[in-house]
């Protein structure tokens, strides 16, 4: 099985709102606000600023976006086995491109996100590695400000200060920017689960590393 996706609009402004009040009412001693993030509203805000992240030859003729959420159990098996395989074999020679968008279950894969991408594109890969590897960790500590307080160690870990995390925790019209690019991901490409996969212009659900040799090769090929 994989995780359903949230339908996009209310569901996800919800979870915003959830996101934001934690932060900045629920957390008590020592934790940072969201400022913005509790009022967000993404029909009309510009993504044009967010990053892609890649790894691999992002000129090659065979490119491949992965959508994942940092709290999908699916995607940390994922992660932890067929991509090992795509990156030694595909991604790390040059053969392809791979792009790693996220999808918003919770705020606190909204929160991972922030931190992920916290210290920008060279080190956003390390840290969802990180993420994934320790998802059953962080992502099951309990009370909100546990998760919180093990996501700071997550990004502490990939050599982040604290003073940063909480900065990229509080940045309200990321977050926002980010849902709006979520939004517009997911409806472009139809996306109703995670992980799930564009491959050149195809989507495809999860797969095996066999199966993902199959179609790679194949399209290589063409």
């Amino acid at each position: 099985m994989m995780n359903k996706i949230l339908p996009v609009g209310a569901a996800v402004l919800a979870l915003v709102a959830g996101g934001a009040w934690y932060m900045t009412q629920g957390a008590g001693a020592g934790s940072t606000a969201l400022p913005g993030a509790a009022s967000a509203q993404t029909a009309d805000v510009d993504t044009s600023a967010v990053i892609d992240m890649i790894q691999g030859n992002a000129d090659a003729s065979v490119q491949i976006i992965e959508y994942a959420s940092f709290t999908c159990p699916h995607c940390a098996t994922f992660h932890d086995g067929a991509y090992k395989q795509i990156k030694a074999d595909y991604i790390d020679t040059g053969k392809i491109g791979f792009t790693f968008r996220e999808v918003y279950f919770d705020k606190y894969g909204m929160w991972a996100s922030l931190i992920a991408r916290c210290d920008g594109p060279d080190k956003f890969f390390g840290v969802t590695d990180l993420m994934m590897k320790g998802q059953s960790t962080w992502a099951r500590a309990g009370s909100e400000a546990g998760i919180a307080d093990e996501l700071r160690k997550v990004g502490r870990l990939a050599g982040m200060e604290s003073a940063q995390i909480d900065a990229c925790l509080t940045d309200g019209e990321k977050l926002k920017t980010l849902v709006g690019w979520y939004q517009q991901n997911v409806t472009e490409h139809e996306i109703e689960s995670t992980p799930s996969f564009i491959i050149n212009g195809e989507k495809y659900s999860n797969m095996s590393y066999a199966d993902f040799k199959v179609v790679l090769d194949e399209k290589l090929a063409e």
